[in-house]
């Protein structure tokens, strides 16, 4: 079975840390993602950008739009993701709870499925 780790977390809190901080946040990131990947678990991981740089589309009435960041009205980002093959919900749940990320942000737990489901 397939579950996705979307770790959502503040905009604002990663210029609350050195370069020295955030360096050793991601490298703990890092470490858990190829312990995960040893264990066969581990499918896809990506530390994604600051929502600065990002955008947003939406197409309505056939036209589109597009909304540069940074997006003042998000509580939360999302600020990477791992996506995950184990063999249920509770062993999914068991790695959110060890990622390093549940310290500082939300771990958020999601089985894949079709979007009809």
């Amino acid at each position: 079975m397939s579950y996705m780790l979307l770790i959502l977390e503040d905009p604002a809190q990663r210029d609350t840390r050195s370069r020295a901080e955030g360096e050793a946040v991601f490298q703990r990131m890092v470490d858990f993602a190829e312990d995960l990947k040893k264990q066969d678990k581990l499918l896809a991981v990506e530390s994604l950008a600051s929502q600065k740089s990002g955008a947003r589309v939406q197409v309505r009435g056939g036209k589109a739009q597009v909304l540069d960041g940074p997006f003042a009205e998000a509580k939360e980002m999302v600020g990477g993701f791992f996506l995950l093959d184990v063999g249920t919900r509770e062993e999914a749940l068991a790695i959110a709870r060890a990622c390093p990320a549940a310290e500082w942000a939300t771990v958020e737990v999601r089985e894949t499925a079709p979007c009809y489901l």
